[in-house]
């Protein structure tokens, strides 16, 4: 019930931001997706549109910390729903181990053990943050 409840709230607040830019209150749908950026959730909608309203208003540090933001919140999601899966395991430390091998082998970590692909709309998201650091670079 309380996923529910959350649920409608994002969208509640999503429609307000959708309603907002129809009117052509960039200000103000700005103000409803940050809402729920600075809320913590997981909505990859809210972080869409902010990110595009930020770069049609030049605003390139926003649009940065935005886009850091969700890469933040949305690998933490992924990182959770995988230690849900694992926790009801008895042979928990096995399946790690064999997801870290499989992992390796498949090229979706390096050698160090650092990850090489998340979930969309992480891996979309770092493309961006990069060409958004050189946006910031050159305007120096």
């Amino acid at each position: 019930m309380k996923d529910l409840t959350l649920h409608r709230q994002i969208e509640k607040v999503n429609t307000a931001g959708k309603e907002a830019e129809l009117n052509n209150d960039i200000k103000a749908a700005i103000k409803y997706y940050e809402e729920n950026v600075k809320a913590g959730h997981a909505d990859q909608y809210a972080y869409d549109r902010l990110m595009i309203l930020y770069r049609k208003q030049k605003e390139y540090k926003n649009e940065l910390r935005v886009i850091s933001k969700g890469i933040k919140v949305f690998k933490e999601q992924s990182q959770n729903q995988l230690k849900g899966t694992l926790s009801n395991r008895r042979n928990k430390k096995q399946l790690i181990e064999l997801s870290n091998i499989f992992m390796s082998r498949s090229g979706l970590k390096d050698k160090k053990g650092n990850h090489t692909y998340f979930p969309e709309p992480v891996n979309k998201w770092l493309k961006r943050k990069v060409l958004v650091e050189r946006k910031i670079e050159s305007m120096k």
